[in-house]
């Protein structure tokens, strides 16, 4: 695949081209680097890794020489479009943003799929998966590492990796993370205990031989339980059986993670709970990784609930230790979640932990009360809810008396666990006992092999299985003829060929847009309101995804999803004039050592001070950070009275703010500026600029002013127009 042009999309096309002949460029797992003491910018880190070679920064990183520093940890974003060529741009995205794990929740309908389908039919309890979607998938990976000048891990979310056949796959094709937890299997899908684990023996023994990380799923259990909270002692031996099973059947403890995520959310009082579960969990389980996610139990509609209860996690993760920050997307309690919110999720782990930055260096945890208490007590109740599971017959034996996921707190018993008979669920009396003369001529195969010889590989003697020998791997490209992803790209290539532009947000030229509404009413008359109102505006299918009350009585706010059938040609686009940027330094070092004096008022009979105000004062980001010495004359100046005030200073420049417009009356003021000075003779000594709401450079211009600056114009636009011209004369 060519190598990618950050001012370029990604071609899908390019993608799929010869997908048959591809091979994945790495396989296994990859982790950062941790740099300490690293000099990023102004500042030395504590906790950082490499820069990445392309990426966007966090918003505010142009205050600080547009840095872009990189965590330790790696970070993690879930995408779930439920189309693999949306997908991909997702990734990059993402990998630009600073993810490194990019997981695509799909499933394979259990165990077994008996067909490979390209298609996205409902029904199956996800999206199934074909290899065809996870090669394009990696293939693009590989671009968008070199792009980013970082490995990225691609993860495949399917059922557990229940079925070996679907390991295999893994493994063929450089998949580098994947979930793998027989009880998760059996808990949550009902597949029978003893057919879970075979599958998982030969599943992690796989995943083990390919590099690929396990995280397992008992997080599952507090995201099920009445009361999560009470569940904390069980997590501990639902992680223990699966990092010990993992451990017997010969994965190495670096590819073993636990999916750790904390059981509660404000307005419980999430610490008192979270962290000393956190401690416990990280002391029992030395020597596994740790992958940190947020509980979507919690998650409601609403974005900055899950985005606060999202940096509260990622503090205990660094209060404690993560080798992976996991993301969720704070939509993903509405709808499919959208791009721009996988990046939300990103960019709220990224500033976070880089806020940060050295903690640990600075506080510690008391050694001491209700903290030490608490984790010994949490690992007492799990030993002793391990040792009642041996007296009383096993794993299995337990799981038939609904001992797991029970929301009393052990050894109290709610009885309002989950069940499974080990003669009974999916799957069951399929297993056949292997004979002592059982062959299989593959690598990484569980048990016993009559081919597999000391220091000799099983398929040797058959020219290599298709671990070994990518060669034989047999690639299908079935097609459904309706649902593929050459039918689904037909239209928006060709409106995108044709210079047409649509909203999305799920899929490519979706058109799909979300309004944002506060309605002044009871809220059931408010969201009957708010969804007429976005009916007036022309958006099709409208449905009220968040809702925020406000006061019973004086009012909501909604956000409102609806489809926006519409498309702008680009080349029909007018394009505001785009300045170049000058660096802060540069501005810097000019202004200081010349004692530039400015002027600036609101004139006229304005009385708006706070425009003004953001450009000149250093409080707010001002030009006066600059050196500059500002001269602000106050509200209501009349235009002479600047002038006056621009000759007694012998002032490089005058701002005037001029936010009233009715009757023109900001363009009278700027040609009143320009006449007089013009009158007084200063003209060309004086740099003329003008601002506000209804203010642009060409009718500043028009005018007689040197510059025009309206809505979001910062003090550092105002500074490097002034420095620029000064610096030309």
């Amino acid at each position: 695949m060519k190598q990618l042009d950050p001012n370029r999309k990604i071609d899908i096309r390019e993608v799929l081209r010869d997908l048959d002949k591809y091979r994945p460029k790495r396989k296994g797992w990859a982790w950062r680097r941790p740099i300490e003491n690293h000099k990023v910018g102004p500042f030395v880190l504590k906790d950082t890794s490499k820069n990445l070679k392309n990426s966007v920064p966090l918003p505010s990183a142009h205050h600080f020489g547009n840095i872009d520093p990189q965590c330790d940890f790696v970070i993690t974003t879930e995408i779930a479009s439920g189309r693999f060529e949306d997908d991909i741009r997702r990734m990059r995205m993402a990998a630009w943003h600073g993810a490194d794990h990019i997981m695509v929740i799909r499933t394979m309908g259990q165990s077994h799929f008996d067909g490979l389908i390209e298609g996205t039919p409902e029904g199956v309890g996800g999206i199934p998966i074909t290899r065809k979607q996870v090669r394009a998938s990696r293939k693009a990976l590989d671009a968008i590492e070199e792009e980013v000048g970082r490995p990225i891990n691609f993860h495949s979310y399917v059922s557990g990796v229940a079925g070996p056949e679907i390991a295999v796959m893994f493994a063929e094709e450089g998949v580098n993370g994947a979930h793998q937890d027989p009880q998760y299997n059996v808990l949550y899908r009902n597949i029978n205990m003893h057919r879970s684990f075979v599958d998982a023996a030969e599943a992690k023994t796989l995943m083990a031989h390919a590099g690929i990380l396990q995280i397992d799923g008992a997080h599952n259990a507090n995201a099920t339980a009445r009361q999560a909270w009470k569940v904390m002692p069980e997590l501990f031996i639902q992680h223990a059986i699966n990092a010990a099973f993992s451990t017997a059947v010969g994965m190495p403890g670096d590819l073993i993670a636990l999916s750790t995520v904390p059981p509660t959310a404000p307005p419980a009082p999430k610490l008192w709970f979270d962290l000393p579960y956190a401690i416990a969990l990280r002391d029992l389980f030395k020597g596994y990784k740790f992958r940190a996610q947020q509980n979507t139990r919690y998650m409601e509609a609403d974005m900055t609930e899950a985005t606060i209860s999202h940096v509260l996690d990622t503090l205990i993760s660094r209060m404690t230790s993560a080798d992976i920050q996991s993301t969720i997307t704070p939509d993903e309690g509405r709808n499919v979640p959208w791009h721009y919110n996988n990046i939300l999720g990103v960019n709220t782990a990224r500033q976070t932990l880089m806020g940060l930055d050295g903690l640990m260096d600075m506080v510690e945890l008391k050694k001491e009360n209700y903290l030490p208490q608490k984790v010994r007590e949490l690992k007492e109740r799990a030993v002793l809810f391990l040792e009642e599971i041996l007296e009383g017959g096993g794993y299995f034996a337990a799981v038939k008396q609904g001992q797991f996921v029970d929301s009393g707190c052990f050894p109290e018993r709610k009885g309002d666990g989950i069940a499974r008979d080990p003669a009974g669920g999916i799957g069951v009396n399929t297993i056949v006992k292997r004979k002592p003369d059982y062959g299989a001529p593959v690598c990484s195969h569980f048990g016993n092999n009559i081919y597999a010889h000391k220091n000799k590989k099983a398929c040797q003697a058959y020219g290599g299985c298709t671990l070994c020998d990518p060669s034989k791997i047999q690639y299908i490209d079935e097609l459904d003829e309706v649902d593929n992803v050459h039918k689904r790209l037909e239209k928006p290539l060709a409106e995108k060929e044709a210079g047409w532009v649509r909203p999305e947000v799920e899929w490519s030229g979706d058109g799909i847009v979300c309004v944002t509404l506060f309605v002044p009413e009871e809220p059931r008359i408010a969201e009957a309101a708010a969804l007429k109102m976005a009916e007036k505006m022309g958006l099709k299918n409208a449905e009220v995804i968040s809702r925020r009350l406000m006061h019973p009585s004086e009012g909501s706010l909604f956000e409102v999803k609806g489809v926006l059938d519409y498309a702008v040609k680009k080349d029909e686009l007018v394009l505001p004039k785009q300045e170049e940027s000058m660096p802060d330094e540069k501005i810097d070092t000019y202004v200081r050592p010349r004692n530039i004096h400015v002027v600036g008022a609101t004139v006229g009979e304005d009385e708006h001070s706070a425009g003004m105000r953001e450009i000149l004062d250093i409080k707010h980001g001002g030009i006066e950070k600059y050196g500059f010495r500002c001269h602000y004359l106050g509200t209501s100046v009349p235009v002479s009275k600047v002038l006056d005030a621009a000759q007694e200073t012998g002032a490089k420049a005058v701002l005037i703010s001029v936010i009233i417009t009715h009757n023109d009356i900001h363009r009278i003021h700027m040609k009143r500026l320009h006449d007089l000075a013009v009158e007084r003779g200063i003209r060309d000594k004086v740099l003329l600029i003008a601002g506000g709401t209804q203010v642009t450079d060409e009718i500043a211009k028009a005018c007689g002013m040197d510059a025009g600056f309206g809505r979001g114009t910062k003090g550092r636009h105002v500074a490097a127009f002034i420095v620029k011209s000064l610096f030309k004369n």
